[in-house]
C-alpha cells in the first residue's frame, strides 16, 4: 500500500510541474561517487638527468608518473635516418627488480628533413604492483631499432651488411635478385666451413638495424 501511495505522489508531482522544469526522482538526487583505492596512487616526478646521449643518439625523458599500476614516461629520441625507428629494448629497475616487459604508445614523429635529425616521442608504460618501492628507480632504454621490412634489406641495409662482413674477413657474398617482382636479398656465397644457418645468423643479425645505448634515467617516485 505504501508503494502505491509513493508512486501516486510522484505522478502528481510530475503532472503539477511546469512544462519546462524537469522532474528529478528522489533516488537520482544523490549519485554514488567512484571509489579510488588508496593503494592505486597517482604521482609524478621530474627525472634527475633528463638528457642522455649514447651512440650518437640523444634521448630525453623529462617526467615519470604513476597512474594506478602503470609507471609511465614520455621518451623522445633523435632518429638516425628516415626508417621506422622505435624503442627495441627497455627496462624498469627498482628495489632489486628488473622489469623488461613494457608497452609503448606513439605520441609524435618528426621526420628528418634537410640534414636536420628527426625526432620520435613515445609513452613508455611498465605495470607494477601498487606498493612497488620506486624510491630509487631507473628507466633504462637499452636500444632502439628499425626492423627491415620488404625490400628495405636491398634498398638500405645490404651495402652496410656486406661491407661489415668484408671488414671482418667473412667470405659471405650478398646479392639482390628479383623474386616475384620484389627485390630480395640473398646469400650467394658461403665459406666452406660455414653452414647456411650460421651465415643467415650473421647476415640477419639485429646488430645491423639496432642502435645500442644504454640511456639511463634515475628517478625517485616515493609513495
Amino acid at each position: 500500500m505504501k508503494r502505491i501511495v509513493v508512486l501516486m505522489s510522484l505522478i502528481l508531482v510530475a503532472c503539477g510541474a511546469p512544462a519546462n522544469q524537469p522532474v528529478v526522482l528522489p533516488e537520482l538526487l544523490a549519485q554514488p561517487t567512484a571509489y579510488l583505492d588508496s593503494s592505486y596512487p597517482t604521482a609524478q616526478v621530474a627525472v634527475q638527468s633528463p638528457d642522455q646521449t649514447a651512440s650518437g643518439i640523444d634521448v630525453r625523458v623529462e617526467q615519470v608518473w604513476m597512474d594506478g599500476k602503470n609507471v609511465n614516461a614520455n621518451v623522445c629520441f633523435t632518429l638516425p635516418d628516415s626508417s621506422d625507428w622505435s624503442i627495441y629494448a627497455a627496462s624498469l629497475n627498482y628495489a632489486g627488480n628488473v622489469l623488461q616487459e613494457y608497452g609503448t604508445t606513439l605520441v609524435s614523429v618528426v621526420e628528418p628533413l634537410d640534414g636536420q635529425a628527426g625526432l620520435r616521442c613515445d609513452t613508455l608504460t611498465f605495470v607494477v604492483s601498487p606498493d612497488a618501492d620506486l624510491t630509487n628507480a631507473t628507466i633504462v632504454i637499452e636500444s632502439i631499432a628499425a626492423t627491415p621490412r620488404g625490400d628495405e634489406y636491398c634498398s638500405a641495409y645490404m651495402p652496410k651488411i656486406q661491407q661489415t662482413l668484408l671488414d671482418r674477413g667473412v667470405g659471405i657474398m650478398l646479392e639482390c635478385v628479383d623474386v616475384n617482382g620484389m627485390l630480395t636479398m640473398q646469400i650467394t656465397n658461403i665459406p666452406p666451413e660455414m653452414s647456411q644457418e650460421q651465415a643467415e645468423q650473421l647476415v640477419y643479425s639485429e646488430e645491423f638495424y639496432t642502435v645500442k645505448g644504454p640511456w639511463s634515467f634515475p628517478f625517485n617516485l616515493a609513495q
